[in-house]
């Protein structure tokens, strides 16, 4: 995880407005609101990365409520767009949300789609690498 956590740490570009990482009890009271655990990778993630700014897409955050990017709201967003409520979505794109199932695993839900996709990336730090820090 640590290999990752550097790879992903040397692509982040400094912004106007940087995000924050949460602290433990911030990712308590995300799992409160969102009714389910996160899965191990997602709360390791939200802890030393949700902080990296970099491509184009902006995965879910943990730290301000304020934020675009708040897992309860993008959350809510995706359930109530169809995706299945067990899935966590991680990412929100233009036809959907890239999401992590309970078992850590990392897929694509399309809008429109009645059931979750295929999983695509054996777990979170497989897909930041193949999808967030190239896009």
């Amino acid at each position: 995880m640590d290999d990752y956590i550097d790879q992903i740490r040397a692509a982040h570009q400094p912004a106007a407005y940087p995000k924050s990482l949460p602290n433990d009890e911030q990712i308590v009271q995300v799992e409160e609101q969102v009714y389910m655990p996160m899965p191990s990778d997602l709360r390791a993630f939200l802890l030393t990365v949700s902080d990296v700014i970099c491509g184009s897409l902006e995965p879910v955050t943990a730290a301000d409520p304020f934020e675009h990017t708040y897992l309860p709201e993008v959350a809510a967003l995706a359930w109530d767009h169809g995706m299945p409520r067990f899935l966590l979505p991680i990412c929100a794109f233009d036809q959907g949300y890239y999401y992590i199932d309970p078992d850590g695993g990392v897929g694509r839900w399309l809008e429109g789609d009645e059931e979750e996709g295929e999983i695509e990336w054996p777990n979170l730090w497989e897909w930041a690498i193949a999808v967030w820090i190239n896009s």
